[in-house]
């Protein structure tokens, strides 16, 4: 890549947002040209360096999407699934690629992040680390191997600060299983547990999720069958494993035709 890669950033004052601010105006590689937040947010129209901890650096955080997505060719949004759909239309306009690390999102969201997919490279993951799209991918594999004689249990834990649940690198792990066993996750997935529930019904994927102090992120995936347990895991004791996977994420984007694609796309498991 001869020229530095123009980069906006979605939520510059989020946990994310600002780790990816600073990553890139410390990385050569990319060149950091615009920064959102929303509409009356106390950092618009201020130097996005001295917001992040940093000196000046000649930028200001706007909330003005039309004017970033002019100037950039690549977007990295950690945000809302509302705001990822907003910010994806732009994406599509602008023939932008848009990362997206947002979880939460409903089958609504995912048609309209589809129809802008048409026109835009749009990737998408419930976690970007590497270590966690490889687990994905072996949770593929050994959900294809054992029979529904082993029980599938996902356990994940988070800080106390998130607010969707299960994660959705959970549900990216629990897909993983489910098409390993030629199943939708959706008609399987066993997402709550309270009272007399009575035994769990086989194939099913069961879900458990904890939320406490600043945890990163811990993902099990349990297979468990009389007299045995296989147990996969990963643990994230550090985000910019998410940064260094978004940006990653971005300078492939730019390679690729308009269409849906994802980590394993990106890292080329698939």
């Amino acid at each position: 890549m001869s020229e530095k890669l123009k980069i906006g950033v979605a939520g510059a004052s989020g946990r994310m947002g600002q780790m990816l601010i600073k990553s890139l105006i410390l990385d050569d590689r990319f060149s950091l040209a615009g920064v959102l937040e929303n509409s009356g947010h106390d950092w618009l129209g201020l130097d996005v360096g001295e917001m992040t901890g940093g000196q000046s650096f000649g930028l200001s955080v706007s909330d003005d999407p039309l004017e970033v997505f002019s100037k950039i060719q690549a977007f990295i949004d950690f945000t809302t699934p509302s705001a990822s759909i907003r910010y994806a239309h732009f994406a599509a306009q602008a023939r932008c690629v848009h990362v997206i690390g947002t979880t939460g999102f409903s089958e609504k969201h995912f048609q309209k992040l589809s129809a802008a997919a048409r026109h835009a490279v749009l990737i998408r993951a419930g976690n970007m680390s590497l270590g966690v799209n490889l687990l994905s991918r072996l949770a593929e594999k050994v959900g294809r191997a054992l029979d529904e004689d082993f029980d599938v249990e996902i356990l994940e834990t988070h800080h106390r600060m998130k607010v969707d649940a299960p994660s959705g690198t959970a549900l990216m792990l629990g897909e993983a299983v489910a098409t390993g066993r030629g199943k939708e996750l959706s008609k399987i997935a066993d997402r709550g547990r309270d009272g007399i529930t009575g035994p769990r019904k086989r194939g099913d994927i069961g879900f458990s999720v904890a939320r406490g102090g600043d945890v990163v992120g811990e993902h099990d995936i349990v297979f468990a069958a009389p007299g045995e347990r296989i147990v996969l895991r990963h643990i994230a004791t550090d985000r910019n494993i998410f940064v260094r996977g978004a940006l990653t994420a971005a300078i492939w984007g730019q390679n690729q035709k308009p269409g849906e694609y994802d980590m394993q796309d990106v890292l080329g498991l698939d």
